[in-house]
C-alpha cells in the first residue's frame, strides 16, 4: 500500500477548511500522512485547523510568498510515495475516491481522473470544460490544462519544486515537468475532486493567462502554441454558446 502525503494549502479561508479537512480525514483508505500549510492566516483559520490537530501529521503557519511557496513547503515535508494538493475549498471527491484511485494500477508514476465543478455557494457546475483526455503526456495540455490539480496524483521521486517565476500557474508547469519524467500514467475513470471555483488564477485571470502562454510556448514552440490558442478559443466560444458558461 503506498503513502500518500496529501498537502492542504490555505490562507484566511475559515468557511471552507473545514470541508476540506474532513474530506481528508474521513476517507476509507488510511496510508495518508495530511499537511497543512497555512500563510499565518487572522480569520480563526488556523483554530479551525487546530480542532483537527489529531488527525494532522504536520501543520505549519507562517508567513509565505505566495501559493507556490507554500506549496513548496508543503512538498518539502513530505515523507509519501506520492503527492496530492487538495487546497482549503476543494475536496476529495468522495469517501473511497483514494481507495479507488489506487486500486485502479499498482505503483503507477501518476494517476488522474475527473473534477467536479463547485461556486461559491458550493453548488455543483458540473464536470470541467477541459474534459481529462483518455490517454495523458506532457504534450497532452497544449489545448488547455485538462487536468485539475486537484485531480492528479504523482509519485513523490518524479516531482521538482514549484517555480517561484510563476505566481498564478506554476501548477502547469510542474505537472508537465512530472510528466516528461513518467513512464506510467494511470486513468482511473471516476470523478476524484471536488473543485471550488475562484482561486487565484480566476482572480488574476489576465495575468494567470499571460503565465499560461509562457509555459506552454516553453514546452510546445511558439507558433504550435499560437495554433493551439486558436483552437482553445474557438472551443471555448462553442462551450458558452451551448451551455452559457465557461466551466474552466
Amino acid at each position: 500500500m503506498p503513502k500518500l502525503s496529501i498537502i492542504t494549502i490555505v490562507y484566511n479561508n475559515v468557511r471552507d477548511i473545514e470541508r476540506t479537512i474532513q474530506s481528508v480525514i474521513n476517507q476509507t483508505y488510511k496510508k495518508i500522512e495530511y499537511i497543512v500549510i497555512d500563510g499565518a492566516s487572522t480569520d480563526g483559520t488556523l483554530d479551525v485547523v487546530n480542532q483537527y490537530q489529531d488527525h494532522i501529521s504536520k501543520i505549519v503557519s507562517e508567513p509565505d510568498k505566495g501559493i507556490y511557496d507554500a506549496m513548496n513547503k508543503g512538498l518539502a515535508l513530505a515523507t509519501g510515495d506520492y503527492i496530492l494538493f487538495m487546497n482549503s475549498g476543494d475536496e476529495l471527491y468522495d469517501q473511497n475516491t483514494v481507495e479507488a484511485v489506487f486500486a485502479a494500477a499498482p505503483w503507477a508514476d501518476i494517476y488522474y481522473g475527473e473534477t467536479e465543478m463547485y461556486n461559491d455557494n458550493w453548488e455543483s457546475l458540473g464536470r470541467r470544460r477541459h474534459e481529462v483526455p483518455e490517454e495523458f503526456d506532457w504534450k497532452s495540455f497544449k489545448y488547455g490544462m485538462s487536468i485539475s490539480h486537484q485531480a492528479i496524483y504523482i509519485k513523490k521521486s518524479i516531482t521538482v519544486p514549484y517555480d517561484l517565476q510563476y505566481k498564478y500557474s506554476s501548477d502547469i508547469d510542474w505537472i508537465i515537468k512530472a510528466a516528461k519524467k513518467a513512464s506510467n500514467i494511470v486513468n482511473v475513470h471516476r470523478y476524484v475532486a471536488k473543485y471550488l471555483v475562484g482561486g487565484m488564477s480566476k482572480k488574476k485571470h489576465r495575468e494567470s493567462l499571460k503565465e499560461r502562454f509562457k509555459i506552454f510556448t516553453k514546452y510546445y514552440g511558439l507558433i504550435p502554441n499560437l495554433f493551439h490558442h486558436l483552437i482553445i478559443a474557438c472551443n471555448l466560444a462553442l462551450y458558452f454558446l451551448k451551455h452559457r458558461k465557461t466551466n474552466d
